[in-house]
């Protein structure tokens, strides 16, 4: 058997998957079994083959459940991105980066981290990533070029912390 790679968590990602998996694991299985419950017994007048929310809640079921084992997955196995406080010189999974692209005057900030907690719209980038990937090592000035769907973009690394 191969081992699997831990997945890399941050102590808040941490805590928020944990969240996740208690609500999940215990309020959604009730609304889901609720759900199920609510729809068998409307269906009983219908057709059951044609019971649209009996499938519907049976897809959600589906899901629920499938989001509860890909939580028991990255809870059973992680490792935890250890911050020490000091101002890296090299950047590394854990650190949060400014960096601007080529030609454009904004900055863009990002909080790298593991794959499980990746979440780009609030600026939490996977090390997986390709932004991600060509950030790791660098250095305040470097310039990273990162192969995108519309082509290569460059970015250039102003502060890391």
């Amino acid at each position: 058997m191969i081992a699997r790679k831990p997945a890399l968590l941050t102590p808040e990602g941490l805590q928020k998957l944990q969240a996740e998996y208690n609500e999940l694991s215990t309020v959604g299985r009730e609304e889901v079994a609720d759900r199920l419950h609510r729809a068998f017994e409307d269906g009983q007048d219908d057709d059951f083959v044609d019971n649209a929310e009996l499938e519907a809640a049976r897809n959600a079921q589906s899901f629920l459940e499938g989001r509860i084992q890909e939580l028991e997955d990255i809870l059973g196995n992680y490792k935890i991105i250890e911050e020490n406080g000091d101002t890296p010189d090299i950047i590394n999974i854990g650190d949060k980066v400014t960096v601007v692209e080529d030609g454009f005057d904004d900055e863009e900030r990002y909080h790298l981290v593991g794959a499980a907690e990746a979440d780009p719209v609030e600026g939490r980038i996977s090390n997986e990533s390709p932004l991600g990937r060509a950030l790791i090592g660098s250095k305040v000035g470097d310039t990273v070029q990162v192969d995108a769907p519309g082509g290569i973009t460059t970015f250039k690394v102003l502060k890391i912390n």
